[in-house]
């Protein structure tokens, strides 16, 4: 291993850590009583983001649960960096959050479009006249509502006059966000710490909880609770039910899912066919600094709550995922592809393991019960590159992009947040 690879994993370690993480919200918690402020939740709404819409909607629910004070802002669509596949993403992201809305019992029908630009506008305008964060984020729900549905917006009167510019506060939001660190929508910000829409909310919950901030009354139980997926069980195989993991090696959301995966797969007979693609950066889509700490830090906090090692990285970005590729096929072909990919991906993301090496690589290939002999003069050959593509290509037929993907026969979601669609799909299939 490298002198550079060991000092990044060392960082990576201590900067992923709990304790660092403990340590980084007791300093936000020491500031604000020193400088004895309240207990500042600010949220970004973008108004033609469904995430949003089903945000704001909580939002509501979380200010009556605790003692916060609410800083809302308005944020436009996020640059061309951070929705490099923004079609796709659009189109995505109000089927995912109609399903998201049925489950956590919110409000939201995916229309089959995205609203038009007068009623953004008019909807933007609305909330820039909404001076008040209780009433803003009251009209956010209201609003979108109507947005959603296309019904007209009433534009308000006389906003010049009382000096509010609905594009300046969009600009305002924006800068407020970068300088915080962020490019979405829908997200959450406290105490130094991002929350993206309902999925992440649980944490904000329990974050404010230990704070004393829940009132008299309020629910101890989240308002949305993170599925848990079933682990232990076996079931007896199913022919010709197949889970399809669409996977990289380089993304720490991919690894965090494996175990899951492997478990939902063996709960109900399914075969689970590996499907590797390239990682996005290696295909030309760009992952600034900011996206990539945004991620990395929440795969920290996602890995603590499913019970996945996380932290001590080697970046396998370039040589380590070809090499990994190169190997992939072979494994699969001895049965232990599922072996190697966990093997590799807990390697580069949890142990420090540099598989741009031999010494590395062959730990990996070794403890998945692969014979090092064989696999070593099979690295480097690219005979793995037009099934990884071919993998990609079916992705974006499927209407998706990145990693983690899922599919049971027609019924296919992005991201390791919505495995509990896939167990829905497969207890539809099983009828277990």
């Amino acid at each position: 291993m490298s002198l550079k690879t060991a000092v990044f994993s060392a960082v990576a370690s201590h900067w992923t850590s709990e304790a660092a993480l403990r340590k980084r919200r007791a300093d936000a918690e020491k500031a604000r009583r020193r400088a004895g402020t309240p207990h500042l939740v600010e949220y970004f709404h973008q108004v033609d983001d469904p995430y949003s819409h089903l945000a704001a909607q909580a939002l509501q629910l979380i200010a009556d649960r605790y003692a916060i004070e609410l800083k809302p802002w308005i944020v436009g669509a996020p640059e061309d960096w951070a929705a490099p596949e923004r079609a796709l993403l659009l189109d995505y992201s109000r089927r995912d959050a109609a399903r998201l809305a049925a489950r956590a019992d919110l409000s939201f029908l995916d229309p089959g479009m995205q609203p038009s630009d007068a009623g953004i506008a008019a909807a933007t305008a609305r909330l820039a006249a909404a001076r008040d964060p209780v009433a803003f984020v009251g009209t956010a729900v209201t609003v979108g509502e109507a947005l959603w549905r296309n019904s007209e917006i009433r534009r308000p009167e006389g906003l010049a006059a009382e000096g509010l510019d609905p594009a300046a506060a969009v600009a305002a939001g924006e800068a407020r966000r970068k300088a915080l660190g962020h490019f979405m929508g829908a997200m959450i910000h406290y105490g130094g710490e991002w929350y993206w829409g309902v999925d992440r909310l649980h944490f904000l919950e329990e974050r404010l909880a230990a704070l004393g901030t829940r009132r008299v009354g309020a629910p101890h139980a989240p308002l949305f609770a993170p599925p848990v997926i079933p682990g232990g069980r076996a079931a007896h195989p199913r022919p010709g039910l197949v889970l399809h993991y669409y996977l990289s090696f380089r993304s720490p959301y991919t690894y965090i899912a494996a175990t899951r995966a492997e478990a939902l797969a063996r709960a109900y007979g399914a075969e689970l066919k590996l499907r590797f693609v390239l990682p996005m950066v290696m295909r030309g889509l760009p992952v600034p600094p900011m996206k990539s700490r945004y991620f990395t830090l929440d795969t920290a906090r996602e890995a603590r709550r499913v019970g996945v090692p996380f932290g001590r990285i080697a970046d396998p970005v370039g040589t380590p995922v070809e090499r990994g590729y190169s190997l992939l096929p072979w494994a699969i072909r001895e049965g232990r592809g599922f072996e190697f990919c966990l093997s590799f991906m807990r390697g580069v993301w949890s142990e420090g393991i540099d598989a741009g090496s031999d010494p590395g690589l062959r730990r990996i290939v070794e403890r998945a019960g692969l014979p090092w002999a064989e696999a070593k003069p099979l690295i480097g050959n690219d005979d793995w590159r037009a099934e990884a593509e071919a993998n990609r290509l079916e992705m974006i037929d499927l209407g998706l992009w990145g990693v983690p993907c899922f599919r049971v026969d027609d019924v296919s979601v992005w991201g390791q947040d919505r495995m509990w669609v896939i167990e829905d799909a497969l207890i539809a299939r099983t009828g277990s």
